[in-house]
């Protein structure tokens, strides 16, 4: 049984929400970031990074205090205003691609801690920590946790007859994405969503475990304060099938030492290897995987697919790291091997191709995307996917709904 609450939410004025929210502060370049803060007073960007020139000479306890200060003053210039009384909404993206739809609310850190909550990602610590201090410091979150609920007909149900009334917000972006929010504040909406999920028995996280776990951290630290805010965290709740999970392809700096020649007899050990010639060539099932080396793309097809005893064993990201990765390359750490590095598979494979023929890289592998169903059995079993698995869409815009602490 799970647990959804409306909250506070702080979000945009409406005539300057298109100017308030932004990308997440990472996928900015140096020179979009600059132009951003230089010529749009509104951007959120302000807010996550005040004072930008000089930003990273301060310490983190300073720049979190300023963080601080600059949310402040954008409440106090109402550029952001607060709701009177605790809401929900429901949040359309429309991408050239596909919609996506669901609920922004709160959810219970006890749901986390007893499971209801499931995950299948693991995190790191330091990173926990660091994320637990800025909120701590900071007093507000403005990125959910996205979460994935099964299909329900009458979520399904609700929600069409809730997007044919009229929107707090319409607007466009940039990227080309349009953006839609209505505001659910009525008492009747509120309960029939928290009845809902009631009866839902377990939500799955698909994207943001360090932001989860952040909260939790926070919560058995300042618990204590009675604020009864610690005791949730702001989520994206989203039907399974309505999120898009890619895959992560993997770029490598070299062949461990091996020639061409012995590094393919060495993959022919444990997989049928086709050569593509220049045919930009993706696997197109489970147990399939390209490659790019020295200016031509492969087909490799794993010969064994059903020497496995869990659904670990059988996700395609843990293959290649058993059979490749790890006895081949030489990557034993996926994480932090300075080797390995990673291309979300929303990218173009010509991405992959561009990079490796530049020389920094020598070889590359594109996988299958990992399917819902994989993720929520990993979850289940308690077992944790390898790092970099799955990149899943929706993203969140920063700025668009706050959750203050």
């Amino acid at each position: 049984m799970a647990k959804i609450i409306p909250f506070h939410a702080v979000r945009p004025a409406a005539d300057k929400v298109s100017l308030v929210t932004s990308r997440s502060y990472e996928e900015y370049s140096a020179a979009e970031l600059a132009s951003q803060l230089d010529f749009n007073p509104f951007s959120f960007l302000h807010v996550l990074n005040p004072a930008y020139v000089n930003l990273q000479k301060a310490g983190l306890e300073k720049r979190f205090k300023l963080v601080a200060q600059k949310y402040n003053d954008f409440k106090s210039e109402e550029i952001l205003i607060k709701e009177e009384k605790p809401v929900m909404f429901l949040y359309r993206i429309h991408t050239k691609a596909r919609d996506f739809i669901g609920i922004i609310a709160a959810t219970s850190i006890q749901d986390y801690q007893k499971n209801v909550i499931k995950k299948h990602e693991d995190t790191l610590q330091y990173r926990v920590e660091l994320f637990k201090d800025y909120l701590h410091q900071t007093g507000f979150n403005t990125e959910p946790v996205l979460v994935t609920y099964p299909d329900s007909e009458a979520l399904n149900g609700w929600i069409v007859s809730k997007t044919q009334q009229l929107p707090l917000y319409e607007f466009s972006t940039t990227k080309k994405e349009k953006h839609t929010i209505w505001k659910i504040d009525t008492p009747a909406e509120i309960d029939f969503l928290k009845t809902q999920f009631e009866l839902i028995g377990n939500l799955y996280i698909a994207d943001g475990h360090h932001r989860s776990a952040s909260a939790e951290l926070l919560y058995e630290q300042d618990k204590s304060t009675g604020n009864q805010n610690l005791d949730y965290f702001m989520s994206f709740l989203i039907a399974e099938s309505n999120v898009k999970i890619y895959e992560y392809n993997r770029i490598i700096r070299d062949l461990n030492g091996l020639t061409k020649e012995a590094f393919l007899e060495a993959l022919a050990t444990k997989f049928w290897v086709k050569n593509k010639a220049q045919e930009l060539w993706k696997p197109e099932k489970k147990f399939q995987f390209g490659m790019y080396l020295d200016g031509e793309f492969y087909c490799l097809i794993l010969k064994d697919e059903n020497n496995f005893n869990s659904v670990l064993e059988r996700l395609d990201a843990q293959i290649l790291y058993k059979n490749v990765l790890e006895p081949i390359l030489g990557i034993h750490d996926l994480r932090n091997d300075e080797r390995i590095d990673y291309i979300p598979g929303n990218q173009s494979i010509t991405t992959l191709k561009e990079v490796i023929d530049e020389g920094d890289f020598e070889i590359g592998f594109t996988l299958f995307p990992t399917d819902i169903s994989e993720v929520k059995e990993l979850a289940d079993n308690s077992l944790i996917m390898p790092p970099k698995s799955t990149y899943i869409e929706p993203k969140f815009r920063s700025g668009l709904v706050v959750y203050e602490l």
